[in-house]
């Protein structure tokens, strides 16, 4: 494959023999692999102001490098002034190479710029192998400038892959550069 992403590369080359030797798999076939990263903004004022989620599906679009799609509201909620089918946020699913170079730029460029940024909290999985990442800012990511940027939102990335227990995504993360702060094993 042409141009392929440089995690994607260590993935296939350094990453699965040493998973498939820690957790004694039988086949290459059964190391756990990144399937998608879904990334979830929703913007809580967009009752108010429409264009607040137009921005936040520009910002997104940018952020992902893949067109977002905005998220409607599934209920009417009257003390919210909310009506069914209102957009309420955006959201993005990223696989293959766009997912690979996402996540390249987020573990060598974005989380290295959050404020007092020591590590993520390893307790973001579910139990079935999936990681969910919250951000407060999303300023932090080189795409966005900061100048045209009129309210601060934060957004959901969550990482869902192929592994069994949360040890074995733990350990995949681990592996492809994901900043953990608690050692937990």
């Amino acid at each position: 494959m042409a141009n392929e992403p440089r995690l994607q590369i260590k993935y296939k080359e350094e990453i699965v023999p040493k998973l498939q030797e820690q957790f004694n798999y039988k086949s290459s076939m059964q190391v756990p692999k990144l399937v998608k990263i879904c990334l979830n903004q929703g913007v809580g004022l967009a009752t108010q102001d429409k264009k607040l989620v137009d921005n936040a599906l520009g910002e997104m679009t940018l952020i992902a490098g893949q067109k977002a799609l905005p998220t409607m509201a599934k209920k009417s909620v009257s003390n919210f002034k909310l009506r069914e089918g209102m957009p309420i946020g955006s959201r993005v699913t990223l696989r293959r190479n766009n997912m690979w170079n996402f996540l390249d730029r987020l573990i060598a460029v974005a989380l290295p710029r959050v404020r007092d940024f020591r590590g993520i909290n390893d307790k973001g999985f579910d139990g079935r192998g999936n990681y969910s990442l919250g951000i407060k800012e999303q300023i932090i990511f080189p795409e966005i400038d900061i100048d045209k940027v009129n309210k601060i939102t934060g957004m959901d990335i969550n990482f869902i892959t192929t592994a069994q227990t949360d040890a074995e995504a733990l350990a995949l993360l681990k592996m492809l550069g994901m900043p953990f702060k608690n050692q937990r094993n």
